[in-house]
C-alpha cells in the first residue's frame, strides 16, 4: 500500500526528482512549492510523511516545522529536512527545530525513497526494487 508523501520544496527542478522517484515506488506525493502553502496542504490532507526543504519562501522550514508541531492534528507526522544546509553543526539545528531527519541535497536518487521509507509505518513502505516501470 503506497503512502502519501507532502512534499515541501521550492526548486522546480528538485521537486520533479523528488516527485518523479516517490512515484515509480508506488507512493502518492502532494505537492507545494512555499511553507504556508504546505502547511495548508498538510492540514488539509494529513498526508503519512512531508519532506520539507528548509530555505523556501513565505515561511521557511523552521516556520513549517514549529507550525506542525503546534497543531497536536499533526506533530504526529513524520517530518524529514532535505536540505541544501550541510555545515558543520546543520544537522543538529535542524533536528532540534523539530524535523525527525535530514537528508542533503542533491538527494542521490539510489536511496532517496529508502531513507524516506523508515519513516513510514511497515505497511506503507515500497522497500529497495520496488519501483515501477
Amino acid at each position: 500500500m503506497p503512502a502519501r508523501i507532502l512534499v515541501i520544496e521550492d526548486d522546480p527542478n528538485t521537486m520533479e526528482l523528488m516527485t518523479y522517484l516517490l512515484s515509480a515506488f508506488g507512493h502518492t506525493v502532494l505537492r507545494a512549492d512555499n511553507g504556508l502553502d504546505g502547511v495548508a496542504l498538510a492540514a488539509a490532507e494529513r498526508p503519512d510523511l512531508i519532506a520539507c526543504d528548509v530555505q523556501l519562501p513565505r515561511l521557511d522550514g523552521y516556520g513549517v516545522a514549529r507550525r506542525l508541531s503546534d497543531n497536536p492534528e499533526l506533530a504526529a507526522i513524520p517530518l524529514v529536512a532535505v536540505t541544501a544546509f550541510s555545515m558543520v553543526g546543520d544537522r543538529e539545528t535542524i533536528l532540534g527545530a523539530g524535523f525527525d531527519d535530514y537528508i542533503s541535497k542533491p538527494i542521490v536518487p539510489e536511496t532517496f525513497v529508502e531513507q524516506l521509507d523508515r519513516f513510514l509505518p511497515p505497511a506503507l513502505r515500497v522497500g529497495r526494487g520496488a519501483a515501477r516501470d
